[in-house]
């Protein structure tokens, strides 16, 4: 499992780093002047996206895991172990907003 996160997390660093890059060139076509503060929103971004799927995915992880044992024990607690699972999804959601929010604001 540690592993797993730890690839992740790199995978997560790598994107950042290539927004980065992009961004910066992005930025010397169009001419601005500080292109390291305009790949800053870029990097910051990828880890709000990164951190908060990352966080949704282990969350969703557990809640399934629990909500299947609990269903093995009785199966007509399906309906109340869903909403659950997708509070766990909306983190991911939150992310994602932030995201757009640090890009376009």
């Amino acid at each position: 499992m540690k592993k797993i996160i730890v690839l992740l997390f790199i995978m997560m660093i790598s994107g950042a780093a290539g927004s980065a890059v992009f961004a910066q060139d992005h930025a010397v076509e169009e001419g601005t002047a500080s292109s390291i503060a305009g790949s800053i929103k870029y990097i910051a971004a990828a880890f709000a996206v990164g951190i908060s799927c990352i966080a949704g995915g282990i969350a969703v992880g557990r809640i399934g895991s629990a909500a299947m044992g609990a269903m093995s024990e009785n199966p007509d607690i399906f309906g109340k172990a869903l909403p659950f699972a997708g509070l766990a999804e909306g983190i991911c959601l939150w992310g994602f907003l932030v995201a757009l929010l640090i890009l376009f604001l």
